[in-house]
């Protein structure tokens, strides 16, 4: 299976058991304590994420898998890691307010298609060699505790900042599951190898790594920007810097993701447009050079108004550093924006009180 998992562009196959009733407290509380923020999904599935079983009715058993997911022309290629050189170039961005900053693996096809497709050719080539078998695939698309199962069926360790970790990959993966209907030898898992450092913790520019293995996804700027759809609150605005879909910081910090390894598919490959774009040139495009420009990608799924919503933010930022008149220029071309939301964000970056 291994084989024919790295045909179809995986790194690992696992299988993790069902029994995740160990895992069920820690949701519980994180649950309960909002840390969820306006994912209500997460709350309405309850506890069927933590189990398989009642997820899919007859499931026996998980087969986890990996994906590695840098861009092919990152670093010096996957034979020997990416190397610590493509974290350096990645936080540099940081230092460039004027450029609007997209997460690595949103800069090319959507994972979810990509992923899903290949677990679910996967799967049929296992029923070439077995037979039929019961069986739903899922990638970051249902009730599922992806990383749980990742690190039962020893794809990695949980890191301090909740990511899945690897020796060899560091953590720059996508993940999916096959629920199947059949019982498998399970994999077993790696030791944990953080030891006493708090990199991510440190690093994270809104402190939602609360502790370790804890985050309140409210003050995530990963949350913040892409399934947060109202107005960002105003304290963390500044925090958000140039960052305008997602944020890699915990990642780029991590000494482990020098073993990050490139993808073996273009699917991932940087799209133009998408990465090292001027803020302005970002800020200036109507809905459909919007969704021409997202299509086929995961971005596209927070629509257009969240996007200028984004950039406004990140506009206003840099323009409190740089005060340069273009970026001012460029808000107040949207001062009169149609959506509510776009203009709260103009006004304020412009340092107005919105009405």
């Amino acid at each position: 299976m291994q084989e024919w998992a790295r045909e179809l562009g995986f790194s690992q196959i696992g299988v993790a058991g069902v029994d995740l009733s160990a895992a069920e407290p820690g949701l519980s509380a994180w649950l309960a304590q909002g840390f969820h923020g306006e994912m209500h999904y997460m709350a309405s599935h309850g506890l069927k994420r933590a189990r398989p079983s009642e997820l899919v009715p007859g499931t026996v058993s998980v087969i986890t898998a990996r994906m590695d997911y840098l861009p092919r022309d990152t670093g010096q290629g996957a034979a020997q890691g990416a190397g610590p050189g493509w974290q350096a170039h990645e936080l540099a961005r940081l230092t460039r307010p004027h450029e609007g900053i997209v997460s690595v693996y949103a800069r090319g096809r959507d994972y979810h298609k990509v992923l899903r497709a290949r677990l679910q050719k996967l799967s049929d080539r296992i029923a070439e060699a077995i037979g039929p078998f019961g069986h739903r695939v899922f990638t970051d698309s249902a009730p599922v505790l992806e990383a749980e199962l990742a690190a039962r069926s020893g794809q990695g360790w949980r890191g301090k900042h909740t990511l899945v970790l690897n020796r060899e990959a560091g953590s720059m993966f996508f993940l999916g599951e096959i629920y199947v209907d059949m019982a498998l030898p399970e994999s077993a898992p790696v030791t944990a190898h953080c030891g006493s450092c708090s990199a991510c913790i440190d690093v994270c520019p809104t402190q939602a790594i609360i502790a370790p293995h804890r985050i309140d996804a409210r003050r995530c700027i990963s949350y913040l920007t892409i399934e947060h759809a109202g107005p960002i609150p105003l304290e963390l605005r500044p925090l958000l810097g140039n960052r305008i879909y997602g944020c890699d910081d915990c990642q780029l910090i991590c000494p482990w993701n020098k073993f990050a390894q490139v993808s073996r598919l273009p699917d991932f490959d940087e799209r133009k447009g998408l990465s090292g774009q001027q803020l302005v040139h970002l800020f200036a495009w109507d809905e459909p050079t919007f969704l021409r420009m997202t299509e086929g990608g995961p971005i596209r799924r927070i629509g257009h108004e969240r996007w200028l919503r984004n950039v406004a933010v990140a506009l206003g930022n840099a323009l409190a550093a740089t005060h340069d008149d273009a970026l001012r220029v460029a808000l107040k071309s949207r001062a009169q924006d149609d959506s509510a939301l776009v203009r709260e964000h103009v006004a304020w970056a412009l340092g107005e009180k919105f009405e």
